[in-house]
């Protein structure tokens, strides 16, 4: 059975599991309304409950989120029967200072990303998490 957590008071096996170096799922929506799943890193301030994905403009997900600012949006992470699933609401930006400390994270949990000119870093406000640590 899937609990809650609180996304700012985590419990030590949830922080831990979102430290580990696994990739996600990350859904958003297509303009049709049909959901757009892709895989993805990402990391997890915990102090200010924003998770981070990095991209370029031009990927899918960034037009997704670009086209409906706020929508609605998921990033599943699994490991054998460990899960979570953070939901909250998806916002793009390529502020330099915010799109820098992405690349700082995602380089902190997985490895240095390549350097683009494009890159954004897609923002997540979450407001629940749900799963099995």
């Amino acid at each position: 059975m899937a609990e809650s957590f609180d996304p700012h008071a985590l419990t030590d096996d949830v922080r831990r599991f979102l430290t580990e170096r696994h990739l996600a799922t990350f859904t958003t929506t297509r303009a049709d309304g049909r959901p757009h799943v892709t895989p993805v890193g990402f990391t997890y301030d915990e102090a200010t409950g924003v998770a981070r994905v990095i991209t370029w403009a031009t990927s899918w997900k960034a037009r997704h989120v670009a086209r409906s600012p706020h929508q609605s949006a998921a990033l599943c992470q699994v490991d054998g029967g460990r899960w979570l699933t953070l939901y909250g609401t998806a916002d793009v930006t390529d502020e330099p200072a915010r799109t820098a400390e992405g690349v700082r994270r995602y380089a902190e949990r997985y490895r240095p990303p390549k350097d683009r000119d494009d890159r954004v870093v897609i923002e997540i406000q979450v407001e629940q998490i749900l799963g099995r640590a």
